[in-house]
C-alpha cells in the first residue's frame, strides 16, 4: 500500500492518505513508458520543414553556356544541385510524425510513471488552495515549504483560475488537468502535487 503526505495551502503537513494500489503500486513497465515518451515528443513535432528541389527553385531556365568548346563540364541549368543557389536533392519535405499507441498501453505507461513517483515519495496531495486574487508568492511559498525541488507538476481535477494564474509566471511549475496527464511530465517532475479531486479522477480513469 502506497501513501502520500497531505499538505495545506501553506505547505504544512496535515496527515497522510493511502494511494490506490491499482494505480500507484504497479510494477513499472520501462519499455512502455519509453514508448509513451517517444510518442509524445513525436506528436509535438509540426513537420512543416521544407526544402526546394531543382524544379521549385526560381530561375535556371536558360542553359548557362554552350555544350561544347568551353573546356568546362557541360551544364544544363544553374538551378542544378551542384550550383550555388540550386535545388536540394534529398532535403526534408512536410510530413507527419504522429504515432499511435493503444489505450491499454497508454494507461499502463501512466500507471507505471505514477508508481515510480509514489515509490520515490514524490507524490504530495494538496488538500486545498483557495485565493481571492492571483498571487505568485503564495505558490512560491507552497513549493518551498513542501521542498518540491526545481520542477513541480501540479495536477488538478478541474480548472482553478486563481491557482493557474498565480503559477503561470513560475518557469519550473507546470499545471495540468488529470485528464491531460502525460508520462513525460510525470517523469520530468521532481514532485507531483495532486489535488483530491484529481486523485479521484486518476483512480477511476486508470485503475
Amino acid at each position: 500500500m502506497s501513501s502520500a503526505r497531505v499538505v495545506d495551502s501553506t505547505g504544512a503537513a496535515t496527515g497522510t492518505v493511502e494511494l490506490p494500489t491499482s494505480v500507484f503500486a504497479v510494477n513499472p513497465n520501462t519499455a512502455v513508458m519509453h514508448q509513451a515518451v517517444l510518442r509524445q515528443l513525436a506528436n509535438q513535432r509540426q513537420g512543416t520543414h521544407d526544402t526546394r528541389t531543382r524544379g521549385e527553385v526560381r530561375g535556371g531556365g536558360r542553359k548557362p553556356y554552350r555544350q561544347k568548346g568551353t573546356g568546362r563540364a557541360r551544364q544544363g541549368s544553374t538551378r542544378a544541385p551542384q550550383w550555388a543557389g540550386g535545388g536540394v536533392v534529398f532535403g526534408p519535405h512536410p510530413h507527419g510524425y504522429r504515432q499511435g499507441m493503444p489505450r491499454k498501453q497508454r494507461r499502463l505507461a501512466l500507471r507505471s510513471a505514477l508508481s515510480v513517483k509514489a515509490a520515490e515519495n514524490q507524490v504530495v496531495v494538496l488538500s486545498s488552495f483557495e485565493l481571492e486574487a492571483p498571487r505568485t508568492r503564495a505558490v512560491v511559498d507552497l513549493v518551498r515549504a513542501v521542498d518540491a525541488g526545481r520542477r513541480v507538476l501540479m495536477v488538478l481535477g478541474s480548472h482553478n483560475a486563481m491557482l493557474e494564474r498565480s503559477a503561470r509566471n513560475i518557469p519550473d511549475v507546470r499545471i495540468t488537468l488529470a485528464g491531460n496527464l502525460s508520462v513525460r511530465d510525470l517523469l520530468v517532475a521532481e514532485t507531483v502535487l495532486i489535488t483530491p479531486d484529481a486523485l479521484e479522477h486518476i483512480a477511476e480513469a486508470f485503475a
